[in-house]
């Protein structure tokens, strides 16, 4: 932070109510404290805290109008403001008026008297909304979730499509109207023929039929061309291999034409797969599966983890997680818990939520989460699964922003430029990436990118302009 470096000179002048209407104006809600952290007056800079009932506030003590999660960070910037530690700003959550939740973001400093600076024993706490943030938030959600639903439907599609191809009794192939060649076979073409798949993909139709059957069955190739109908044809597989009946039908796909070719044997016996009861199996698998899987109740209170949330977050054992909110480990900004909830009630699952993951050592690791709600008689509970993708985001980043030094580039530039100037090469670099995921992770919201990044506004719009990164910021992206 850059303090005014005259600020004696301007504004020594000033009287009490341009302070305060100043002070007001700083921040959507500005509080004033006592010594004992009362709160003795307030100030709102936002018109859209008027229906939030702030002024029950006042009179009481300062933290019992924040939830139990964000006391503990209140405290902290309490005694930041009487050490005289430099500015800070921490997540809090409020209580409002109507019992729902009231993020800001929050700093707080210690008034002193102009007099040999004596201390007045006033604490000045201001608070930014985050309610903007929230919902911008939720709208990348909506957003992402809206584009990954119209992707596993077409995924769900194909899924159906191969899972019917390859599980039907019936020899079935795709054949290239055009030059005949056989272009997919399912596992029952192959048993049929008997040859593997690398070698009946890629053979001119009709393969693998006796030499008597090839003419009838090039009259109905022929007809299927014409009139896109033919009657189906017997024949007889070569080397004895039994008798089939052939039909086929036409459909487009892209500017090529491809036939559908059926060969079911006159005397086919299906046999109907057995399938084993799996349950305990499967629990024992998401116990011990390689990302982490966690059951909480509709609030985010941990219930059960599996074994590999418990190594991410750096714990013992189960037990210290049980009964925790999962929200004292996962999120960027305090509010994704919240978001991710939102989302489930109302959508019911979500898929490849990113955020971050912090363990309990202070260590920061890059995760997605998917996640689903299901509702029981003794109430609903959400299921997420979390999985750390870190390494993978990096190689991804790399590969998409085409980094102009890898690691062996780097190691031949030493000895040909200080290793001061390729460290702040690799630094810029790095900085500029970060800006650019910022920008559009918030859809090109540069006081929320610069919120994320934790840096000030006028600091992000040097370094846009620094790195080319867009026009210089009109007035109203200043408010």
């Amino acid at each position: 932070m850059k303090s005014f470096t005259a600020h004696a000179k301007h504004l020594g002048d000033l009287q009490s109510g341009p302070i305060g209407q100043l002070i007001a104006a700083s921040s959507d809600v500005v509080l004033i404290l006592d010594a004992d952290g009362v709160v003795r007056d307030l100030a709102l800079g936002s018109s859209s805290l008027d229906d939030q009932g702030c002024e029950d506030w006042i009179g009481k003590p300062w933290v019992e109008s924040i939830t139990k999660d964000s006391r503990a960070s209140a405290e902290a910037l309490l005694r930041s403001a009487q050490a005289e530690d430099p500015l800070e700003w921490r997540q809090l959550t409020y209580r409002n008026s109507s019992g729902g939740d009231l993020h800001l973001s929050c700093a707080a400093i210690r008034l002193r008297a102009k007099a040999r600076y004596r201390d007045i024993g006033r604490i000045v706490v201001f608070g930014r909304d985050l309610r903007g943030m929230l919902a911008l938030q939720q709208s990348v959600v909506d957003a992402q979730q809206e584009n990954l639903h119209d992707h596993w439907k077409l995924r769900d599609a194909q899924s159906r499509y191969r899972q019917l191809f390859q599980t039907v009794s019936d020899a079935v192939l795709i054949v290239d109207v055009a030059s005949q060649k056989i272009v997919e076979a399912n596992l029952a073409a192959v048993r049929l023929f008997g040859d593997n798949v690398r070698r009946l993909v890629g053979a001119t139709f009709p393969v693998g039929l006796d030499a008597r059957s090839n003419a009838p069955v090039q009259a109905m190739v022929a007809a299927l061309r014409t009139a896109g109908r033919a009657e189906e044809v017997q024949a007889h597989v070569a080397d004895g291999g039994g008798e089939v009946t052939i039909s086929g039908s036409i459909f487009r796909q892209e500017n090529g034409v491809l036939m559908v070719v059926r060969l079911s044997r006159v005397a086919a016996e299906v046999v109907a797969p057995d399938r084993a009861n799996a349950n305990a199996v499967l629990l024992k698998i998401m116990q011990s599966a390689p990302d982490c899987i966690v059951v909480t109740d509709i609030n985010g209170q941990i219930i059960s983890a599996n074994d590999a949330f418990v190594e991410l977050v750096q714990l013992a054992n189960e037990e210290q997680v049980r009964g925790e909110s999962l929200g004292r480990w996962i999120g960027r900004t305090g509010v994704e818990l919240s978001v991710l909830i939102s989302t489930l009630r109302q959508r019911g699952s979500l898929r490849l939520f990113p955020t971050s993951l912090r363990c309990e050592h202070g260590l920061v690791s890059n995760v997605e989460i998917s996640a689903t709600l299901v509702r029981e008689d003794d109430g609903a509970y959400l299921g997420f699964t979390i999985r750390d993708v870190s390494r993978r985001q990096g190689i991804e980043v790399r590969a998409a922003k085409d980094l102009p030094h890898s690691a062996g580039q780097l190691s031949e530039l030493v000895g040909r430029m200080p290793m001061k100037d390729i460290v702040g090469e690799t630094t810029d670099l790095i900085e500029q990436l970060c800006i650019e995921a910022a920008l559009d992770l918030t859809r090109d919201n540069r006081a929320a990118a610069a919120e994320m990044l934790g840096v000030s506004r006028q600091s992000l719009y040097v370094k846009l302009r620094r790195y080319g990164l867009g026009e210089p910021v009109q007035e109203s992206e200043k408010q």
